[in-house]
């Protein structure tokens, strides 16, 4: 049995989609009314724009979201047994399992993006990347430190914490002490945290009024790594997970409960390939 698992912000570079862009006109037409729905040229910035270009949270996830659609509708996979995506691909996996249309998804990601991007703005977050501790010895030192908390369980050895600048220097700190590497991230804010709440406020409106379906396979999502077909559900847990953490760990392994050996990456880089092979070595792990 087989997941397509979908990556998150981060996974950006210069030049993404144009091989598939020069594919096919089915493709390219994808691409083109992309440009028509967010009102600008996102291929010339995929294609041809600076790495700070691609960076910017309103650009980087439509552009993510784009190719691997794109990607996905292009490959016709057959026999797929569950959907999932790390953060921003969770929005990608419902609209490749059929729960959503591209159109609807797109303008779903944009006021995403848009929104987390305002959020950051109006609040002082920041993220940093745990290396080397369990999840048990992070989650003990998120709770003892104010305005602190896990946002990405990535894989086994390798946690992303969330919060305000003040608390995340005094983790980071505690962190090193215990043998572990901390290591702060560039990024605009404190992402999948409480400082999201403005942000989660502005899409659950629009993912209320949005047309979700039953998906062609269940879809395991970031707020608790169960799979769900229920559109009810799949419609909360896209809201709720963006002041919640990513539990990409647990997925995976909720994933392999289920009998769930072969994941295959669609989108551009490889990075959830990676994770899931520090998950779990035995794992099938491809793109497409």
């Amino acid at each position: 049995m087989k997941a397509i698992i979908f990556p998150g912000q981060g996974s950006q570079f210069i030049g993404m989609g144009k091989d598939l862009y020069d594919g096919n006109e089915e493709a390219k037409s994808m691409f083109l009314l992309a440009n028509k729905i967010l009102g600008y040229d996102i291929t010339d910035v995929m294609f041809n724009g600076t790495v700070d270009d691609l960076k910017k949270t309103d650009i980087t996830q439509p552009a993510i979201f784009i190719h691997s659609c794109v990607n996905f509708f292009q490959n016709k996979v057959n026999d797929i047994s569950a959907f999932s995506g790390h953060s921003l691909g969770e929005f990608s996996a419902v609209t490749c399992s059929g729960s959503l249309s591209f159109e609807e998804g797109l303008e779903l990601v944009l006021i995403r993006a848009r929104a987390m991007q305002n959020a950051c703005e109006n609040n002082d977050s920041t993220m940093a990347a745990i290396l080397a501790l369990s999840d048990d010895e992070v989650n003990t030192v998120c709770e003892d430190i104010e305005n602190v908390v896990p946002a990405n369980y990535n894989c086994p050895g390798q946690i992303v914490i969330s919060g305000s600048k003040e608390g995340i220097q005094k983790a980071c700190e505690e962190f090193n002490q215990k043998g572990g590497k901390a290591i702060p991230l560039p990024v605009g804010g404190g992402f999948h945290s409480p400082y999201m709440e403005p942000a989660r406020v502005e899409l659950e409106e629009a993912v209320n009024k949005a047309k979700i379906k039953i998906p062609i396979a269940p879809i395991y999502q970031n707020y608790d790594a169960k799979g769900y077909i229920d559109p009810d559900k799949i419609r909360s847990n896209l809201v709720s997970q963006l002041t919640s953490p990513v539990r990409w760990t647990q997925s995976v392994n909720n994933m392999i409960e289920d009998n769930i050996l072969n994941f295959i990456e669609c989108g551009p880089g490889r990075v959830l390939q990676g994770l899931v092979k520090k998950i779990n070595r035995e794992l099938d792990v491809s793109s497409l």
